[in-house]
């Protein structure tokens, strides 16, 4: 069978979740098995492609940001098996990936899973929804259909882009608004879905998880912080005596927040004062990595602002910028992999945004990816005691530490948000 039309059909969460009203259609195609190499490749390389949208976005801006590398790279990695060409490997590329790009989405579906799925087991709550949209009647080719359900275990919903756009937009915005608990709304901006609109992909995290030990509300106390232009703000700013993970440069320390049962944690990463913009930009997904895994257990006289903050970014951009430039070229972008017919698609619209809150109890953290295709033109205990009082600028992350992929990651400039 060369494509499916599709009637209406709906998304499930990589947590393994099935949808309620029974309407799911799909390719026929069971989740891909995906070896350890695969999946270690696949969380290095969105780590890496993380860290390069970070500082697309960061660099050189004072305020508060936070992407998630994971919600980008998935809902890219959707797109992949549908590009063919030179926009094939530029997004290979881009994202950092050394696998073909069914396989780079099999290995990133797999690492999703396998996330929700010990969050499960913490008792935390991580969850994760990969969603399409085609246009009612649009024919797809059966093989993309396969990646998206081998992948990442989910099919397309049919909604009318020609004739009523803004409907389709507010119902896509209203699905990932309920997958994240109403922190996320309105990804897709007006404007964003157009009569034109083939696709859209949606990849939403939610994530709600208490501290291993969590911090003494008695302990918190409104503390000086320094902000980047010298002045100094009285912000809430938890303190905890306690044995972490730790390390330190000559240039930076580093703390690791372990939530409850160990299997995610929150890294900050405090450069040494007056630097944080240099810090900033020569970080690394490797650094990071280094970083969490040369961590030892250490006594930390441990001060933490409270932080709460949204971010909304367009990426298109900056996605072009770090190579992606057919894919957003009516002219020169290749998806000839998705259409059952000869159509010219292009991306018109690559979206993000993200919630974190922090404070004495734990975490809780979204984000949602958007994208819109368009057809036409256009190791041991150390034995001393660290202090760490994180009353400047400082990064943070939240990441799986069993794969060592990174959910979130982002930076505080003021804690006031």
């Amino acid at each position: 069978m060369v494509a499916a039309s599709l009637a209406a059909l709906t998304a499930c969460s990589s947590g393994g979740g099935k949808p309620k009203d029974g309407d799911l259609v799909r390719a026929d195609a069971a989740r891909a098995a995906v070896g350890q190499t695969d999946l270690t490749a696949a969380a290095k390389s969105a780590n890496a492609f993380g860290v390069d949208v970070f500082h697309a976005m960061a660099d050189g801006r004072d305020g508060d940001v936070m992407v998630s590398p994971t919600s980008l790279a998935t809902v890219l990695a959707m797109l992949m098996p549908g590009a063919k060409g030179q926009t094939a490997d530029e997004m290979t590329k881009t994202l950092h990936s050394s696998l073909p790009a069914a396989q780079f989405a099999n290995a990133l579906g797999a690492l999703n899973e396998a996330t929700v799925q010990r969050a499960l087991t913490d008792k935390a709550d991580v969850q994760q929804y990969d969603s399409a949209w085609t246009q009612k009647g649009y024919e797809l080719q059966q093989s993309y259909l396969k990646a998206l359900s081998s992948a990442f275990d989910t099919g397309m919903h049919e909604v009318d882009f020609t004739g009523a756009p803004e409907s389709a937009r507010q119902t896509i915005n209203k699905a990932v608004q309920g997958q994240t608990n109403g922190l996320i709304k309105d990804l897709f901006p007006a404007g964003a879905i157009t009569p034109d609109t083939r696709l859209a992909l949606t990849d939403a995290l939610y994530f709600k998880a208490k501290w291993a030990e969590e911090f003494s509300k008695s302990g918190t106390s409104d503390v000086p912080f320094h902000l980047l232009n010298g002045s100094t703000a009285a912000v809430p700013t938890m303190s905890e005596f306690h044995k972490f993970g730790y390390a330190e440069g000559n240039d930076w320390q580093y703390v690791e927040l372990p939530y409850a049962k160990d299997h995610l944690a929150m890294g900050v990463v405090l450069p040494a004062s007056g630097t944080f913009d240099t810090f900033r930009k020569g970080l690394t997904g490797d650094a990071l990595a280094s970083m969490a895994d040369t961590a030892s257990e250490t006594e930390v006289d441990l001060q933490l602002p409270k932080f709460t903050f949204d971010t909304s970014l367009a990426l298109k951009d900056a996605l072009a910028a770090l190579g992606m430039t057919s894919l957003f070229d009516p002219n020169t972008a290749d998806l000839s992999g998705i259409p059952a017919k000869p159509e010219k698609l292009w991306v018109s619209t690559v979206v993000q945004k993200t919630h974190v809150a922090v404070d004495e109890q734990g975490t809780t953290a979204a984000a949602a990816s958007g994208v819109g295709v368009v057809a036409g033109a256009a190791p041991g205990q150390v034995s001393r005691t660290v202090t760490m009082h994180v009353d400047r600028p400082f990064l943070f992350l939240i990441r799986d530490t069993i794969s060592g992929q990174i959910l979130f990651l982002g930076q505080v400039t003021d804690p006031r948000g």
